[in-house]
């Protein structure tokens, strides 16, 4: 399946590069990468060990997941080590089209699945504009020719609905949720269409930029073992 990847991969590029010349992902990294306070490294899947070694995952606080087509080839054991960093603590973005990526729905438990439509006009409405993802951003999203995602969106029930996408055909869609997972924080964010120009919209950088600063660790846990609590804490004052 990674040949055949590689094999379809051309024939899109260059459609893709009319839009993207940086690649979409390299549009979105050199934004972060103007960010002070960011330490930023972009992978890719055709790089040894899928771009996540050891090293590298387990010194991550934040990982952004755009994926598309080759949900499949992602190893099942690179997968558990994500969700085990994600419930230990590290922030998790999956962007677009990466619903129904196996990491996504390790970490969600669901499927992910959705109805879409290629090509569509999109208002993103900001439903939450106190909350720390939504800083600086107006009370809509104007995103011009973004792939339309439809409900039902299989995702468990968000723990902030963010935005929320209306398209000229009628659709609505839950395009900006957050969840927590064990002391992990997550935020899945619809726009990022490969062939739509939305990742040059600095409102959609801007959504992204504050979504790793909301969904770097807070804390850290080293285990996820169950430590039997011999000696209470009323038993130590007692004596």
């Amino acid at each position: 399946m990674k040949e055949n990847m590689k094999n379809w991969l051309p024939k899109c590029a260059e459609e893709i590069k009319k839009v993207y010349p940086k690649g979409v992902m390299g549009t979105v990294v050199e934004h972060l990468e103007k960010c002070p306070d960011f330490q930023v490294t972009s992978v890719n899947m055709y790089m040894p060990e899928y771009g996540l070694p050891d090293e590298l995952l387990n010194n991550t606080d934040v990982l952004i997941w755009w994926a598309h087509v080759a949900h499949e080839v992602v190893p099942d054991s690179l997968v558990a080590k994500i969700r085990e960093r994600v419930l230990k603590g590290m922030g998790f973005i999956p962007l677009h089209s990466a619903h129904p990526s196996k990491p996504m729905q390790a970490i969600l438990g669901s499927s992910g699945t959705l109805k879409w439509r290629e090509d569509d006009y999109c208002r993103v409405w900001n439903l939450n504009p106190t909350h720390p993802i939504a800083q600086g951003i107006p009370e809509s999203i104007e995103l011009p020719g973004e792939e339309m995602y439809g409900e039902f969106f299989d995702i468990p029930k968000p723990d902030d609905l963010v935005f929320m996408n209306w398209y000229r055909g009628g659709e609505v869609f839950r395009s900006g949720c957050t969840w927590t997972r064990g002391y992990g924080k997550i935020f899945y964010f619809q726009p990022g269409h490969e062939t739509a120009p939305s990742y040059h919209n600095p409102y959609v950088l801007k959504i992204i930029e504050n979504a790793v600063r909301w969904a770097a660790p807070v804390m850290w846990r080293d285990t996820l073992d169950c430590p039997n609590a011999v000696e209470s804490p009323e038993s130590k004052v007692q004596k």
